[in-house]
């Protein structure tokens, strides 16, 4: 007798009916870039991702506001900083982008919107790198560089951010961030931390609109940020989060590591989520542009892709468009 799965799949009503895997607008995250050279609400569009801007410290909260109508829950925050040295002094300074956008965000919006802030180096130092520099070594420093990431993370704390989200790879990490959390009464704080951001291809557009591409001698991020060829490693790095007291893992980029997104959820009982990068979403946009593929079918494939490998959530920038198409 012929076996007949095409059956379940004659109309689509009984394809929904059946479907394995659904996407709805509480997985979704919109990234949001801010830049401090911006004033009112006067906003700047990224050359590398087409339909996707930076926004002032104030025009945000507007961006924010329409993000939190649709019904998308949460946002995280990039920062373009006036200016930037060697130690990323101005990520930790209490007037900072991050920290001034955070705080308008919240005073207009409060409960109703979740505020994530990339707590990093990179946006903030003159060489662009995650980490601390020793230049006479040629070295991106370890230890030297986790007090820096705790002042980033105890002032966005007390800014109002809702969750603290290391993006920066370097061991130890999450652990150092939740003991200076706690000392400094932010105990409620999660910690989203990018547990297996690998050193990809797939970054290209993001440093353009972040102005964060390495600037020094040390040309790539490959001695800190995960190796492409390994899934292992990825699965120590995330179990050593959770040790140190991770609350939520992120996997990044998505695409080229589904399979590392299924490793995470069916190894650990945590909420694991994936990024979606700028490389991936160019990618699809440029496609899209040249007639190549249909727009809205690629996007929602590549979505449920994710959340079929097993992400809990999906930071992506598609999230203001697909919440509407949802």
């Amino acid at each position: 007798m012929i076996k007949r799965p095409r059956r379940l799949r004659n109309t689509k009503k009984i394809r929904d009916l059946v479907g394995e895997t659904t996407l709805i607008k509480n997985d979704l995250i919109m990234p949001l870039f801010i830049d401090e050279t911006l004033k009112g609400s006067e906003k700047k569009e990224i050359t590398s991702m087409p339909n996707q801007y930076r926004f002032s410290t104030e025009g945000v909260v507007e961006e924010c506001k329409e993000i939190a109508d649709l019904g998308v829950p949460a946002v995280i925050l990039f920062g373009i900083p006036k200016y930037k040295d060697e130690i990323a002094s101005s990520a930790y300074d209490e007037n900072g982008v991050i920290q001034k956008a955070i705080r308008n965000i919240k005073a207009e919006l409060g409960n109703d919107l979740l505020v994530i802030a990339d707590t990093c180096l990179c946006e903030y130092t003159s060489h662009g790198h995650c980490g601390l520099i020793d230049y006479k070594n040629n070295k991106v420093l370890n230890d030297e560089t986790l007090p820096i990431l705790s002042k980033i993370a105890i002032s966005y704390a007390n800014s109002g951010v809702d969750i603290i989200a290391p993006s920066d790879m370097m061991d130890g990490r999450v652990g150092a961030l939740r003991k200076a959390l706690d000392e400094n009464n932010h105990t409620d704080i999660p910690i989203m931390s990018y547990g297996a951001k690998y050193a990809s291809s797939f970054y290209g557009p993001f440093r353009d609109a972040a102005e964060s591409a390495p600037k020094s001698e040390i040309k790539d991020r490959k001695t800190y940020q995960m190796d492409y060829r390994n899934s292992n490693e990825a699965i120590r790095e995330i179990e050593l989060d959770i040790e140190e007291g991770a609350d939520l893992i992120l996997v990044k980029p998505a695409l080229p590591y589904l399979d590392i997104i299924k490793i995470a959820n069916d190894n650990f009982n945590i909420p694991i989520g994936a990024y979606c990068v700028s490389g991936e979403y160019s990618m699809i946009e440029a496609a899209s542009i040249n007639g190549w593929i249909n727009r809205t079918d690629a996007i929602i494939e590549t979505l449920h892709g994710i959340k079929r490998a097993g992400a809990s959530f999906i930071i992506n920038y598609w999230a203001k468009e697909i919440a509407k198409y949802l």
